[in-house]
């Protein structure tokens, strides 16, 4: 299976000044399954994580996590980079079933 999803929300300011430590802020909508829970039937429900996420900003690679079990189902990122050039903050993440996600959001520098 290798499906992409756009669920979620990205935020950065639509505009910048050049040089500008700007916030990106990202809420998925995923369920983050660790693998240790179980339905109402007493049976195991596979584990499905997101285990990868790269943040991208004008084509340059802002942001990379690997994550775990740990994490909260619908989980929220936020982070800051330093704006240089107009252009487009990407983020792509994949889960433990294949499943792939991309979100965009221009930004205009001056």
């Amino acid at each position: 299976m290798s499906d992409t999803v756009t669920l979620g929300r990205l935020r950065v300011p639509p505009r910048a000044q050049r040089g500008e430590v700007i916030e990106v802020r990202l809420l998925l909508q995923h369920p983050m399954e660790n693998g240790f829970r179980r339905d109402t039937l007493g049976r195991s429900v596979p584990r499905n994580i997101i285990h990868r996420l790269v943040a991208r900003y004008d084509g340059r690679e802002v942001l990379r996590a690997e994550l775990g079990t740990g994490m909260a189902a619908n989980p929220y990122f936020a982070f800051f980079t330093r704006a240089t050039a107009s252009g487009e903050v990407v983020i792509e993440w994949e889960d433990d079933l294949g499943v792939k996600g991309r979100l965009t959001a221009p930004i205009e520098v001056s």
